[in-house]
């Protein structure tokens, strides 16, 4: 097992690329089951999750050559299983959004119940139901989704009672493949909803009410579809978390490849702490603030302030100026980072889903443990402003969705070792 070894407080300087946006990658190559044609995808971000995205697609029988190492050419016109195992699934959640294409292609599908971040309650139940919506027969045996639908699915109402990413995406992809028109109500707007879309309506699909929570979506009356190439979108999160590397070090840093307009909620809130922006059609480069002034957040969906930020902004809250406050909404139990932020010596106190940072405050080195993908990445931030060398230890977290994150912040100048536990 690796972990990283940062020596803090290395002035930092530059720019650097993000890579394709890992939750918008994850929906595409599942939806790729429904193709009856090679699809190829380009700007995929080399990281665990699409490793392991790619080997379930292998494993249902999809042919897969990587033209580079970013660009993945997929043939899904002959699969040869429709059953994705608890080895494959066990590896991550997303794993779910097989589930949809699978049972809307082949009529039937065997989906073992899926693993990822221990973030938690994550129910598949709004998965499930949306399919029963659309007529799938569901049952649950061994750790199992059986789901049927032997007539093919058909078009209804699918309406969510909470907002979920990955329910809405599932539905989607059954629904491009249902006979008739389905309406998803209250559903998720993110921008990888929107490129999966877009990718759908290559294949013939029409969807309108794209970036809305009101998708209608008319099925294309065949066993298949047609879909074509496709450019993964930039990732917001790495991007956002990469602003906060220029945040927390008070460094001059440019971000590029990204779409600033997916990000306005994160920028926001660096302008309110004190940042300026330099702000361009693919760009933006964060300035040294003067002044750093405590913040209050309150996580909500896309265009809200994003959760999978949370984190990385709790670290930067340890170098602001008065007290700041952090309000969790959308899952329980996703402040684990904050007991490690306190090892490096910030001051944070927490009542059920509100956490409270008192700075500002020097951080000093030590060793912490990653607990998830977002809060490795917190830690690796207050690492790079604390006083001496840190130890991250479990980044395997880390690497579920972020593309040489050492690479690309030694880069900067940053002094990050990948080192083996003993």
């Amino acid at each position: 097992m690796d972990f990283l070894e940062i020596v803090g407080q290395v002035p930092l300087k530059g720019g650097v690329e993000i890579s394709g946006a890992k939750n918008s990658a994850l929906p595409i190559l599942a939806a790729t089951l429904l193709s009856q044609q090679e699809v190829k995808i380009k700007s995929l971000p080399q990281v665990v999750d699409i490793k392991a995205m790619a080997l379930l697609l292998q494993n249902l029988g999809a042919s897969l050559e990587w033209l580079d190492p970013n660009t993945l050419q997929i043939g899904a016109k002959s699969l040869r299983h429709t059953e994705a195992t608890y080895d494959l699934v066990r590896k991550m959640r997303a794993s779910i959004l097989v589930l949809g294409p699978l049972l809307a292609r082949f009529k039937e599908c065997l989906v073992s119940l899926p693993g990822g971040c221990a973030i938690g309650a994550r129910p598949v139940d709004l998965h499930l139901k949306a399919m029963q919506q659309l007529g799938a027969e569901i049952k649950i045996e061994q750790g199992y989704i059986h789901a049927k639908a032997p007539k093919g699915l058909k078009g209804n109402d699918i309406l969510f009672d909470k907002i979920s990413v990955t329910g809405t995406e599932n539905a989607l992809m059954a629904a491009s493949l249902a006979k008739g028109i389905t309406r998803i109500i209250n559903a998720a707007k993110e921008p990888e909803i929107a490129q999966l879309c877009a990718f759908l309506q290559s294949g013939g699909v029409e969807i309108d009410g794209v970036g809305s929570s009101e998708l209608k979506i008319r099925g294309v009356e065949s066993d298949a579809l047609n879909l074509k190439d496709i450019q993964i979108i930039p990732d917001r999160i790495e991007a956002g978390t990469y602003l906060c590397v220029g945040a927390i070090t008070n460094s001059q840093l440019k971000i590029n490849r990204i779409i600033p307009n997916h990000l306005q909620a994160i920028t926001d809130k660096l302008i309110e702490i004190g940042f300026s922006l330099d702000i361009q059609e693919n760009s933006i480069e964060i300035h040294p603030a003067k002044k750093r002034q405590a913040f209050e957040i309150t996580t909500k969906e896309y265009p809200g302030f994003p959760t999978d930020m949370q984190a990385q902004f709790m670290a930067l809250a340890t170098q602001c100026l008065g007290t700041s406050v952090i309000e969790e909404t959308l899952f329980e139990n996703r402040f684990m980072h904050a007991s490690e932020l306190q090892r490096l010596g910030a001051n944070i106190s927490l009542k059920t889903n509100v956490a409270t940072i008192s700075g500002s405050t020097e951080l000093t080195g030590s060793d912490v443990m990653a607990t998830d993908l977002r809060a490795s990445s917190a830690l690796i931030l207050a690492a790079l402003v604390a006083k001496g060398v840190s130890r991250v230890h479990r980044i395997y977290h880390l690497d579920r969705g972020y593309e040489r994150l050492e690479d690309k912040i030694n880069a900067l100048g940053a002094k990050v070792l990948r080192l083996k536990e003993k």
